[in-house]
């Protein structure tokens, strides 16, 4: 539904459009004040539009960088818009302050331009992770096979000296296990070469020293046979040992790799890398989130280049007349007050005065009775009948 604005000599007609009306509502402009600026109105739909502008772009940021974070659409759409509203109401109340007739320009200026050029900052960042998504996936890859290289060795290095101790004491009960079978084994070949004639004395079949040497073969077998009953236990709970620190070392590796993720703060670590390692993504890194920092910055820029016209010089000049006549509204209520309550005063001391006079022939009146009453009676004493003529005939003093 349009709105006709007239002037009061009706020599120009002003269509307002919802367009219009929507523009100058971004650009925090009294629609009321602006349609009577020719030139203004313009210029405020421009400020209208970079304002829309930074609101569209802060959304869909927001948007992408809650998606990263969750893979429900539906959060990621309301977070990005409710973030985009807070974007929006902050450059409204940026760009709302902002005006020719401000005494201190600069300090404002200042703390605007720092605040957009945060969030300008912050708001860059998602979109640059979208420009450059599947690279960055890559170098995120890249570094996430890194942690767990990294983390594997530390997991190593803690369960090292554990496990080295282990292995050591199974190395050894291994070495003199070896020993004494090595024992065995060459006691054995030498029994049988006795028995056979290839070594020894030469002489074949069971003699003394064949018998000697089967006694002594027996005995290291017996031995060997003793020292693995102790030993293989032994060894069988080392073995397990190790095996449970392997697991155990496994199952932390694992649960490390599914901790593991491509969110935002990965992306930000992968794109931080990149940038690094190629000085041609770095210029067109810095120049990217020059220019959307300069979306950011639209509003305030567009509030501050144009030039100042006549809505200003209307806006002024509408508050002054409304704060001298608000100041001349609160003069003449507290006048109002006041005669009210001098006349009330009067009125009061009048009516005071009238049931004083009126009451006093009454009061003289019960005086004398009271008093013929106190001569005829004996029993009151004096005290007692000016208590009792304090109480029901004079009067009390008001607080």
């Amino acid at each position: 539904m349009n709105n006709r604005v007239s002037s009061l000599a009706q020599r120009e007609q002003y269509v307002v459009t919802r367009w219009d009306a929507f523009l100058w509502w971004l650009s925090t402009a009294e629609r009321e004040l602006l349609v009577q600026c020719v030139v203004d109105r313009n210029r405020y739909k421009i400020i209208g539009m970079t304002v829309l502008a930074t609101w569209s772009f802060a959304t869909l940021a927001w948007t992408y960088f809650w998606s990263t974070i969750t893979a429900n659409i539906i959060i990621s759409v309301s977070l990005g818009l409710f973030m985009g509203f807070i974007i929006l109401t902050i450059d409204r109340a940026l760009i709302k302050g902002m005006n020719k007739f401000n005494k201190k320009k600069v300090s404002p200026l200042i703390l605007r331009s720092v605040l957009a050029i945060t969030l300008g900052t912050f708001m860059a960042q998602p979109a640059i992770l979208f420009m450059f998504d599947k690279e960055i996936r890559l170098q995120a890859s890249i570094d996430n096979e890194v942690r767990k290289r990294s983390q594997q060795k530390e997991i190593d290095s803690l369960f090292t000296p554990q496990k080295q101790a282990l292995q050591a004491e199974r190395s050894g009960l291994n070495n003199q296990l070896t020993a004494k079978y090595n024992e065995v084994s060459t006691a054995r070949q030498q029994f049988l070469a006795e028995i056979d004639g290839t070594g020894g004395t030469g002489k074949i079949g069971i003699h003394n020293i064949a018998r000697a040497k089967k006694a002594e073969y027996e005995k290291l077998d017996s031995e060997y046979s003793q020292l693995g009953v102790f030993v293989l236990p032994r060894i069988s709970s080392l073995d397990s040992n190790l095996a449970s620190i392997d697991a155990k070392v496994k199952t932390e590796n694992s649960m490390f790799a599914e901790l593991l993720n491509n969110g935002f703060l990965t992306r930000i670590e992968a794109l931080n890398h990149l940038v690094k390692k190629n000085m041609a993504l770095q210029w067109r890194y810095l120049l990217i989130v020059v220019i959307l920092m300069l979306i950011e910055l639209m509003p305030v820029l567009a509030k501050t280049l144009l030039p100042s016209g006549t809505y200003d010089e209307k806006v002024k000049l509408t508050e002054d007349m409304e704060r001298e006549i608000a100041e001349g509204n609160q003069l003449k209520e507290k006048q109002l007050k006041e005669l009210y309550n001098r006349l009330a005063q009067q009125n009061d001391i009048s009516c005071i005065e009238e049931f004083f006079a009126s009451s006093k022939s009454e009061r003289e009146q019960r005086l004398r009775a009271r008093l013929e009453k106190w001569r005829q009676g004996d029993d009151e004493t004096f005290d007692g009948f000016w208590e009792r003529f304090k109480t029901d005939l004079l009067t009390k003093q008001e607080n």
